[in-house]
């Protein structure tokens, strides 16, 4: 049962699309438009017309004709005016283009009249040369399937953020077992005991290629069958060819067998008459919703009977089967065999299968609660944060900060965007669903200081000057900028320090003070503060954002280690090291260290690469000294999979924080090895033993302690999970936090 149902009352909606004649998106349209109706939405259609607008207007959906149909310019200029006159006319609270020249059209109008804008993908679009350009996804987008998604995030760089998912709908009323077709049967003069196979779809050049596929198999199926009858049902501009080659077969088989019908609006009444259906997306529903058996072809992929065996792909491309191979002759004509050939209590399980999936997942009633969400978060004006950070730097760390970050944002109380400072803005914008502007670009720096509500800086290790001055100035150069400007600054989920040098400290204590709100990580990070006299804007000691990221299945880890060449079958040992503060005689000594895991434990050693290049670089000098076989992790594994790695490890030796916090995650006991305060901390925290500082590292010793905490790994694992429930609500805090300083109302638990 769907709970969080939206509670926007109804609005004044102009639907824009091309126009309404038979089609997967055109029948979505239709049923969105009179399911919004019922609920006392004013909605307007705008389109070159068809088939379905007397179903709109019976419905009490307005219709306008403009001719949105057709990109060249005299009808696009046509259209941009008559939809200015319309938008003025008629002063809409929302503007919902469904396809691209409405979209460009209607984003054209949007940039000069700044109506609320949404946008819906119901297919993946050419991305390149002018049809590129035509293309505009507003100021929310709802994409009809998971992987629209994707391709709307890949090619088109949109923020996740922006979009919302959502169904075909189908009436399950109108679309029954109930339905007979008796009405089409007798229009074609079917006899009631005839076998019928229906085939619904445009028949345009692209969408009619499963049409040109069936009709040539047809002898060989009514060889099978003598009684068969086909009814292919649509229109287009393939029409008239594929009619011709239709009456050929039906010449050379001596009876009217293939029924071209046109465009039709009673596709019930069509379903209704089937015993087979051929098709795919709301065609394929709506055939599923009648428990009819259904082969799944159409012009972008083919999937054969669909089956519980189909469903996750089904729903994963909507019923449109992007990217599997493309139907042919022998594939429709071996399973369009099959079903005609089940015997009745097979067809009838498999009939009811369909419409109790429908009935699951493709109900009108979601799709208009999803298409009413993202009118919600288009009419509530979003709140803007510019987040602060090591960002676009290949540091797994930071990359899971902001990952748990973009997570925690999804679920506060309203509406969003991010604003990351990246060295890579385009990958950052592209990996995390966000917008992202290059860090050291002062004009973009000053524009997204300018627009934003909150600068949020953190979280990591930012202000500290171990690594270098001139990065303690820059982290707090940006809180500076947003206070000039009279911006909210929080300190996110830091931890501070070491800052050595006493003019540092200086600046830190100037800048800092004037922030509004102080997250961090550990107590020791407080106590820096303070004693750098920090004492103006509140502090809250509470986790790193990390703990927020959903623990990732094994299996995920197991890719990832298979990809690495780790071997199966034996225990695994992760070591992380980074080359700070490790000493000339360090290489060999872990170098042996780890061969002696090897000889004497039977492990496969996995070093565990979280800044690239650095920590492979430094990881294979020490695989280079060993004398077996080690094996490494990293490049552009995303965090969550090397979280799931971490997870088939026996334990992790240690010298980077986030590797700590990744093996804490998943219950795998860690040995610190000091090169940082923080990591001493942590272990501390976590009730892990110390491998001690890592100028002092001694393989002898370590080896030692590897064998005591493995022959107590139980004990360790449940010391994690209860420190572990505590810094996941530590890292919950953050969010709370951030919410009450946007003006949310939202309450620490």
């Amino acid at each position: 049962m769907e709970t969080n149902k939206p509670t926007l009352t109804p609005k004044k909606i102009l639907m824009a699309t091309m126009a309404m004649d038979i089609g997967g998106a055109e029948t979505h349209i239709l049923e969105l438009s009179k399911s919004l109706a019922a609920r006392g939405y004013d909605i307007t259609v705008a389109s070159n017309g068809g088939v379905y607008v007397r179903e709109l207007e019976d419905a009490g959906v307005k219709h306008v004709q403009i001719p949105l149909h057709r990109r060249n310019p005299r009808n696009m200029v046509q259209s941009y005016f008559a939809l200015r006159r319309l938008i003025r006319q008629e002063h809409f609270d929302i503007v919902h283009a469904h396809a691209r020249i409405p979209s460009f059209l209607c984003g054209l109008l949007w940039r000069r009249m700044k109506f609320p804008f949404v946008t819906t993908a119901h297919f993946t679009f050419t991305t390149g040369g002018l049809a590129g350009k035509l293309t505009n996804w507003g100021e929310q987008t709802i994409a009809v399937a998971e992987d629209i998604k994707d391709y709307l995030m890949t090619r088109y760089a949109v923020p996740e953020q922006n979009i919302f998912t959502t169904v075909n709908g189908i009436d399950m009323e109108r679309f029954s077992p109930d339905a007979t077709g008796t009405a089409l049967r007798t229009e074609l003069g079917i006899p009631t005991d005839a076998p019928v196979l229906v085939h619904v779809s445009r028949l345009d050049e692209g969408p009619a290629i499963v049409a040109e596929r069936m009709i040539p198999i047809i002898p060989a199926l009514v060889a099978a069958h003598p009684n068969l009858h086909v009814v292919i049902v649509g229109g287009g501009n393939q029409f008239e060819q594929l009619k011709e080659k239709a009456e050929a077969v039906n010449t050379a088989l001596d009876r009217a067998v293939i029924h071209m019908t046109g465009p039709r609006t009673d596709i019930n009444d069509c379903i209704g008459a089937a015993d087979v259906f051929c098709g795919v997306s709301r065609a394929a529903l709506e055939a599923m919703s009648a428990e009819k058996p259904v082969v799944l072809a159409g012009p972008q992929g083919y999937a054969g009977i669909f089956g519980a065996d189909k469903l996750q792909l089904s729903r994963d491309t909507n019923f449109c089967y992007r990217g599997t191979e493309m139907p042919t002759e022998a594939a429709l004509e071996r399973d369009l065999l099959a079903c005609f050939n089940m015997d009745e209590t097979t067809r009838r399980e498999l009939g009811r299968y369909g419409r109790e999936i429908v009935r699951q997942y493709y109900s009108v009633e979601a799709m208009a609660n999803d298409t009413i969400r993202a009118y919600e978060a288009v009419l509530s004006k979003p709140k803007r944060l510019l987040l602060s950070g090591y960002y676009g730097f290949s540091n797994a760390g930071d990359e899971a900060i902001l990952d748990a970050f973009m997570l925690g944002i999804r679920g506060l109380p309203r509406r969003v965007e991010v604003t990351v400072l990246s060295n890579t803005p385009e990958k950052t914008a592209q990996k995390h669903g966000c917008m992202a502007v290059r860090r050291f670009n002062l004009l973009s720096i000053l524009r997204a200081v300018r627009r934003t509500d909150v600068l949020v800086s953190g979280g990591g290790s930012l202000l500290q000057d171990k690594s270098s001055t001139r990065s303690l100035i820059y982290y707090l150069a940006i809180i500076w900028l947003a206070k000039l400007f009279g911006k909210p600054v929080m300190i996110y989920a830091n931890g501070i320090g070491p800052v050595d040098r006493s003019v540092n400290r200086r600046r830190v204590r100037r800048v800092i003070n004037r922030t509004d709100l102080i997250t961090l990580r550990e107590e020791s990070s407080r106590d820096e503060l303070i004693q750098m006299g920090v004492t103006t804007p509140p502090i809250h000691v509470t986790a790193d954002p990390i703990f927020l990221l959903d623990t990732v299945p094994k299996v995920a880890g197991d890719e990832v280690l298979r990809h690495a060449g780790v071997p199966e079958g034996r225990p695994l040992i992760g070591i992380s090291v980074r080359s700070l503060r490790a000493g000339a005689d360090f290489v060999p000594q872990m170098a042996k260290f780890c061969d002696r895991l090897t000889e004497e434990l039977g492990a496969a050693v996995v070093f565990i690469a979280m800044q690239m290049p650095h920590d492979a670089v430094f990881s294979q000098e020490i695989i280079k000294h060993m004398q077996h076989p080690a094996y490494l992790l990293g490049g552009d594994t995303a965090p969550e999979a090397l979280i799931g790695a971490t997870g088939r490890m026996g334990l992790v030796v240690a010298m980077r924080l986030h590797t700590m916090l990744f093996a804490a995650k998943v219950k795998t006991p860690v040995i610190g090895l000091i090169c940082d305060p923080k990591i001493a901390y942590f272990g501390e925290t976590l009730a892990m033993p110390s491998g001690g500082p890592v100028e002092e590292f001694d393989p002898e010793r370590m080896f030692r302690l590897v064998q005591d905490v493995l022959a107590e790994r139980e004990g360790y694992q449940a010391r994690l999970v209860e420190a572990v429930a505590a810094m996941t609500q530590g890292a919950k805090d953050n969010g709370v936090l951030l919410a009450r300083l946007l003006g949310m109302d939202e309450k620490l638990p």
